[in-house]
């Protein structure tokens, strides 16, 4: 049974690991577990990801994707849904792609101790940044 006042927001802003759904090229989807951090106010949720991973090529073929939250207990669950953009990955470390990663550090995790290294390792680890504008979003509380 779904309660009714539960809002998916709600876990989708207090949960950060979740699972990723994309489209493989075959039309399966790719499960992957990912760190997530949601913008409440511009309804968007935000992953950074290595260049050249299943999930990244998936995304740049197919830019639709699901992200899937649990709560600890297994009882309340939410799925949001949208179109992808991806940013980088950069070749500069001062590039705006390496801002965008520097944002959504701040937006989850606040300062870094270094953000020059920080920056250094966005370009040396081929981050992109994956935004995904929520254009959906269900769930339930069983419990």
């Amino acid at each position: 049974m779904t309660d009714e006042q539960y809002d998916p927001r709600d876990l989708i802003a207090d949960t950060s690991i979740a699972i990723l759904a994309t489209i493989k090229a075959n039309g399966l989807p790719q499960l992957s577990p990912v760190t997530s951090v949601y913008d409440r106010e511009a309804d968007t949720i935000y992953v950074s990801m290595t260049d050249g991973r299943a999930k990244t090529k998936n995304l740049r073929r197919d830019p639709r994707a699901a992200i899937e939250y649990t709560s600890a207990d297994g009882f309340t669950w939410a799925t949001a849904e949208g179109t992808a953009e991806l940013i980088g990955p950069s070749s500069d470390p001062d590039g705006p792609e390496v801002d965008a990663l520097v944002d959504y550090y701040r937006l989850g995790a606040g300062e870094h101790p270094d953000w020059a290294e920080y920056r250094e390792v966005m370009v040396s680890d081929r981050r992109v940044l994956l935004k995904l504008a929520v254009t959906r979003v269900y769930g339930a509380k069983l419990r």
